[in-house]
């Protein structure tokens, strides 16, 4: 695991002042990268409970710690995120791939044991940052959140590939 200190700059650092990004490789339960934000909760925690997030990629790449910081940067800069809530990348997700959005959802490639993390002052929830396509996140704002997790589930994609079809 690495640790990555992250400053959103001047203009973005009071956001997020602590932000950090951890970098975890491959290991015996995955053969994918996990990138996880460490700052979102001390930023917006209410009664000792806040978010942090979590994207697996199928590689390191830089790419995913600037995503990370996006993340953190948009929850905690005024659009606070949430499960079944979903963020606009403005770009693909890595060149070529046709997801341009993120979708918060529960952090099924790791396991529950990831969603509920405990920090000395409470607690820390951990949701997944699934990369999705424009066309998948219309398909959820008219048929529902759950439906198109059933279709993802269907459709049996790899959420770590960047190359993946859309499945609406």
């Amino acid at each position: 695991m690495e640790v990555v200190d992250y400053d959103l700059g001047p203009e973005r650092r009071d956001a997020a002042p602590d932000l950090r990004v951890l970098v975890v490789g491959p290991g015996p339960r995955s053969d994918s990268w996990a990138y996880v934000t460490a700052g979102c909760w001390a930023a917006m925690e209410k009664d000792g409970h806040g978010l942090e997030f979590v994207m697996t990629a199928h590689v390191r790449d830089q790419r995913f710690i600037e995503l990370m910081a996006m993340i953190a940067y948009y929850h905690c800069g005024g659009h606070q995120l949430d499960l079944e809530h979903s963020m606009p990348i403005g770009e693909p997700w890595v060149p070529g791939s046709t997801c341009d959005h993120l979708l918060i959802s529960l952090p099924y490639l790791h396991g529950p044991d990831l969603e509920h993390c405990p920090v000395p002052e409470g607690h820390a929830r951990i949701l997944w940052t699934l990369p999705v396509t424009t066309a998948e996140i219309e398909f959820r704002r008219r048929h529902g959140h759950e439906a198109l997790e059933q279709v993802f589930d269907e459709a049996e994609i790899i959420p770590t590939d960047p190359f993946r079809a859309s499945v609406a």
